[in-house]
């Protein structure tokens, strides 16, 4: 499971050291082989595990390049989509568009979510968290799943 919140710093190089918690669990379930793409709803990157990034692939593949909503989908996840080794000291190159993309400088926030992270630049999310904790819309926050969902 990828979970937590966690402050890392990007190098000179535009890489993050993968978190050593994570680090045997990428190297067993994808060898260190990720795939980090865009966000298309926020201001951040998603990294998957490869082996994650494919069951994405299959479901994109089967999206109609024929409807124009499907195929922006495509263009944006597939376009932006890089390949990433976590090499032995468990370092991850983000790519400059990526970075550019999510506004990411020195310091940066990797956040598990189960079965991939995402990835913000500090400022975005700590607007997020102030904007997801504000928010007091009991109805707009709740689907109807949500309101079965005990903790």
């Amino acid at each position: 499971m990828l979970r937590g919140a966690n402050a890392i710093n990007l190098d000179s190089k535009g890489r993050l050291t993968m978190p050593m918690r994570y680090r045997e669990y990428l190297f067993e379930e994808c060898q260190g082989m990720m795939v980090s793409t865009v966000d298309i709803t926020l201001n951040c990157l998603l990294l998957y595990p490869l082996n994650e990034w494919e069951a994405i692939e299959q479901k994109l593949r089967k999206l109609s390049s024929m409807n124009p909503v499907e195929r922006r989908l495509q263009r944006l996840l597939l376009g932006y989509a890089d390949d990433c080794q976590m090499d032995k000291n468990g370092r991850l190159l983000i790519s400059a568009p990526l970075r550019l993309h999510a506004n990411l400088d020195k310091q940066v926030m990797l956040v598990g979510q189960l079965n991939k992270f995402e990835i913000w630049s500090s400022e975005n999310w700590d607007m997020q968290i102030a904007d997801d904790l504000s928010s007091s819309d009991e109805d707009e926050f709740l689907s109807d799943q949500l309101r079965d969902f005990s903790l």
